[in-house]
């Protein structure tokens, strides 16, 4: 992806703390929707940094399971599950709080050929 600059300023650069998950989440959005400004940047920030929570669960969950035994022996769920949850609804309540403007991918609405039925 090539980094383009803001009209006047040079492209933020995502904070030092971010994991490449977070790194490549922060760097598309604040590239696609041009944002400079502090509350709009520690939003993104928050996504970011809750995509890396959400990958570090999923890693715990590939490794060890979604269930885990507790101290009894018996199954329970892998406290990551709820972690990776948690961040998941961190990551998208920040991108919404964002409010960007989200074009469709494609049309999904009816065609407007028109047909001559006589």
């Amino acid at each position: 992806m090539e980094l383009t600059t803001f009209p006047g300023k040079t492209l933020p650069k995502p904070p030092n703390h971010l994991k490449a998950a977070g790194r490549r989440l922060w760097t598309d959005i604040v590239t696609q929707y041009r944002i400079a400004d502090g509350a709009g940047l520690a939003l993104v920030t928050t996504a970011a940094e809750a995509k890396d929570r959400i990958r570090e669960a999923q890693r715990a969950i590939r490794r060890y399971g979604a269930l885990v035994p507790d101290r009894y022996g018996a199954l329970k769920q892998n406290p990551a599950c709820f972690l990776e949850s948690d961040a998941r609804a961190g990551m998208l309540s920040a991108l919404r709080a964002l409010n960007l403007d989200l074009e469709p991918l494609r049309d999904r609405g009816r065609s407007t050929v028109s047909f001559d039925r006589k």
